[in-house]
């Protein structure tokens, strides 16, 4: 969670700078807007690639958490099943 926030709040940072640099720079409205989008992609893909991996890993490691308590879950609802009685309607 702290790597997730780390790096949006990085992303929402380089936003705000780029758009403050193109707004100097004379860009105004829906322009300035979509190339300050552009500028800090393309700085933050360069610049956040280590927190960006490190979000990565945080959030992939908290999916297989998430799969193997689902994945237990459902076997031991699984077991539970398997010892007792099916009900059949008899048509």
């Amino acid at each position: 969670m702290r790597s997730t926030l780390a790096y949006t709040s990085a992303r929402i940072l380089l936003f705000i700078a780029a758009t403050g640099v193109l707004s100097l720079a004379g860009a105004r409205g829906l322009l300035l807007l979509g190339l300050a989008v552009v500028v800090s992609g393309i700085i933050s893909f360069v610049v956040l690639s280590k927190q960006r991996d490190a979000m990565s890993t945080a959030l992939t490691g908290r999916i297989r958490g998430f799969r193997g308590r689902l994945d237990a879950g459902a076997r031991a609802e699984d077991d539970d099943g398997a010892g007792g009685t099916t009900e059949h309607s008899g048509l």
